[in-house]
C-alpha cells in the first residue's frame, strides 16, 4: 500500500493510522472513483460546485435565512483565515467543532478542510467528560463551537465562539483563500462512535472517501439534482448526517434546509413549509409522523431515507400507502462513513434493507469467515472504496478481518441479492437512531452515591426499537422506588447525553453472573 506523499506538516494521523496489513481491502470498480492524488474535498464540493452551476444558486438554509454558494465559499474563505492566520493551525492539526445543525457549523466544517486541517465535529448533546474523551484521542489544537455551547468545553482547550466572536473575525480577512493542496489520502476527519467497550473510537476518513460516499450511494441510489432541497434530522456529527446533509447536496449543487432541532411533528411541517425533496432520519421518525397522521405533510419529498436503525416492513409499507413513494432503507457505519447496503424505487422491498450499493462488496460469513448459503443468518462484510480506519487503536484487528469490514451485524443475503437485518452482533444499543454503548451508560450510573453495582441492556420498545434499560443494585441501606429511579435518570442526564439516560431502571439484590464472575447479559435482556 503506498500513500501519496502528505500535504500535512503535523503527522499526528498519518502517524497513528493502522498498520498495512490490518487496512480492509478497498476496492475502486467504479471509473468515477478514481481521484487524483492531490485532492481537497472542500474544494470540489463547495468551489468546484459555485464555479460549475454559479454562486447565486441557494445552497445552506436555516428557517430565518439562505446563504447561496458564493456567501458560503466566502465564509468558509474567511474561516481558513482566521484558523491559520490567526490560530496558528497548520495541516494536519485537528480542530474540534461543537454545535447544533446551522449554516455556521457547516460553513467551519468546510473552513477546516481548506486550511488543510482534520474536522472532528462532535455531538452538541455530549458533557464535558464525554469531550473530554474525544480531546484526549485527537488532541485538537483549538475549538470552534457555538457561543451557546461554550460551558462543555474541556478546560485548556482553546476556543473561538462562532457567532459573533468568528463573524467579526472572519471579518477582518478578505472571501478568498489558496485551499491547502491535500492529498486524496490525507485524513480529512475523525468521526467517533462509541462502539461496545464506551470507549470512543474515532475512524479516520480521507479526503477521496468523502467524495467516494457521493459516488456511490448518492449518485447511483439517491440520484439527487441541483434542484433538490435535502432536509433531516442526524447530526452533521454522524456521518449519516454529514453526507446527507452536507457532502450530497454541495456535490449535487443542491441545497439543504438546516434545522438546529425538530421533532418528527415540527420535521414534516418544515418539510411542507419549505418544500424539501429529500429527507434523511431515522425510523422512529418516519413512524412518529405517520402515526400523528402528518403524513401527508410529506407529500412533496421524492427520496425518503431512513437509516440508523432497521426498518420495520410495517412502517415501509405505511409510508408507501400514505405517502406515494417507498422508502430508501440502507445500513451503513462510521467506519465505512456512509451507506453501503440499500434499495430505491422499483428495488424496494419491505423487511429486506436492499443491495449491495455499486462500488461496494458485502458477504455474509459464518463464524469460521466461509460465506454462508443464502438464508443463513451470518456477519455482514463490506469491501467498498472506504473502509475502517482506527486512530491508533487496537480494536482494529477486530473490526478488519482478512481485508473484510466485519460491521457487528447479523445478516442473510436472500435469493436476488438482497441482504435482511437480524441483530446487532453486539451489545451496542440502537434507541431512536442513536447508537449508546451500555458500559458507558454503567460508567455514569456507577458514578451515583446510591449505585453500587448495575448493568446496562437494551430492551425492546415498539416506538423506539429500543430503550436503555438499567438493572441496579443500590447500596446497602438504600430502599428502592420511584424517587430513586428519577434520582438516577436526572443523574445520568446531567452527567451524559441526555439521550443515553435509562429510560427503564429495575432493582435487583445481585447481577447475574456464571462462575467465573462474568455479567450474563443475555438473562437480564430475558426480563
Amino acid at each position: 500500500m503506498r500513500l501519496t506523499p502528505s500535504a500535512h506538516t503535523d503527522s499526528f494521523c498519518r502517524d497513528r493510522l493502522p498498520p498495512a496489513e490490518q487496512w480492509p481491502r478497498l476496492v475502486f470498480d467504479l471509473p468515477e472513483l478514481h481521484y487524483p492524488e492531490q485532492l481537497n474535498a472542500a474544494t470540489v464540493l463547495l468551489d468546484g460546485t459555485a464555479a460549475r452551476l454559479g454562486p447565486d444558486r441557494p445552497c445552506l438554509r436555516s428557517p430565518a435565512e439562505t446563504w447561496t454558494y458564493g456567501d458560503v465559499l466566502a465564509r468558509a474563505n474567511r474561516v481558513a483565515h482566521v484558523l491559520s492566520a490567526e490560530l496558528g493551525v497548520v495541516p494536519g492539526n485537528r480542530v474540534l467543532l461543537r454545535g447544533t445543525n446551522t449554516p455556521w457549523l457547516a460553513a467551519c466544517w468546510l473552513g477546516v478542510l481548506k486550511a488543510g486541517a482534520v474536522a472532528v465535529t462532535t455531538m452538541p448533546m455530549l458533557r464535558r467528560h464525554e469531550l473530554g474523551k474525544i480531546t484526549e484521542r485527537a488532541q485538537p489544537t483549538v475549538a470552534l463551537c457555538d457561543e451557546r455551547l461554550l460551558d462543555e468545553l474541556p478546560p485548556g482547550l482553546p476556543a473561538v465562539s462562532y457567532g459573533t466572536e468568528l463573524a467579526g473575525r472572519c471579518a477582518r480577512h478578505p472571501a478568498t483563500f489558496a485551499d491547502v493542496p491535500t492529498a486524496a489520502d490525507d485524513v480529512a476527519l475523525l468521526a467517533f462512535t462509541s462502539g461496545t467497550t464506551g470507549t470512543p473510537k474515532a475512524t479516520m476518513h480521507f479526503h477521496r472517501d468523502l467524495l467516494a460516499i457521493a459516488d456511490t450511494f448518492s449518485r447511483h441510489v439517491l440520484r439527487p439534482t441541483g434542484g433538490d432541497v435535502f432536509c433531516g434530522t442526524p447530526p452533521l456529527a454522524f456521518t449519516f448526517g454529514l453526507g446527507g446533509l452536507l457532502v450530497f447536496p454541495l456535490h449535487a449543487g443542491a441545497s439543504v434546509l438546516l434545522l438546529e432541532r425538530a421533532t418528527p411533528r415540527e420535521l414534516a411541517s418544515a418539510v411542507a413549509e419549505h418544500a424539501v425533496t429529500v429527507l434523511f432520519t431515522a425510523p422512529t421518525a418516519y413512524r412518529a409522523i405517520l402515526g400523528a397522521g402528518d403524513g401527508p405533510l410529506l407529500a412533496g419529498v421524492r427520496r425518503a431515507v431512513s437509516a440508523g436503525e432497521a426498518l420495520p416492513a410495517a412502517v415501509a409499507e405505511r409510508y408507501r400507502e400514505v405517502v406515494g413513494r417507498p422508502l430508501i432503507d440502507g445500513i451503513g457505519s462510521t467506519e465505512l462513513l456512509h451507506v453501503f447496503i440499500s434499495a430505491a424505487d422499483d428495488d424496494v422491498r419491505p423487511g429486506l434493507t436492499g443491495k449491495v450499493v455499486p462500488g461496494f462488496r458485502a458477504a455474509v460469513l459464518d463464524l469460521d469467515g466461509r460465506p454462508a448459503p443464502d438464508g443463513t443468518p451470518g456477519l455482514l462484510a463490506v469491501q467498498g472504496p472506504t473502509g475502517c480506519r482506527y486512530l491508533g487503536d487496537p480494536r482494529q484487528t477486530g473490526y478488519v478481518r482478512d481485508g473484510w469490514n466485519i460491521t457487528g451485524d447479523t445478516y442473510v443475503r436472500e435469493p436476488g441479492g438482497y441482504f435482511r437485518f437480524v441483530a446487532r452482533s453486539d451489545d451496542m444499543i440502537v434507541s431512536s437512531g442513536y447508537n449508546i454503548a451500555a458500559p458507558e451508560v454503567e460508567e455514569v450510573l456507577l458514578t451515583h452515591p446510591d449505585v453500587d453495582e448495575c448493568a446496562v441492556v437494551g430492551t425492546p420498545d415498539p416506538d423506539r426499537g429500543a430503550v436503555v434499560t438499567a438493572f441496579v443494585v443500590l447500596r446497602p441501606g438504600v430502599a428502592p422506588g420511584p424517587d430513586v429511579v428519577h434520582a438516577l435518570q436526572e443523574h445520568a442526564k446531567a452527567v451524559a447525553a441526555p439521550y443515553k439516560y435509562p429510560r427503564r431502571v429495575r432493582f435487583l439484590d445481585a447481577l447475574p453472573r456464571n462462575a467465573s464472575g462474568k455479567l450474563q447479559r443475555y438473562l437480564l435482556r430475558e426480563r
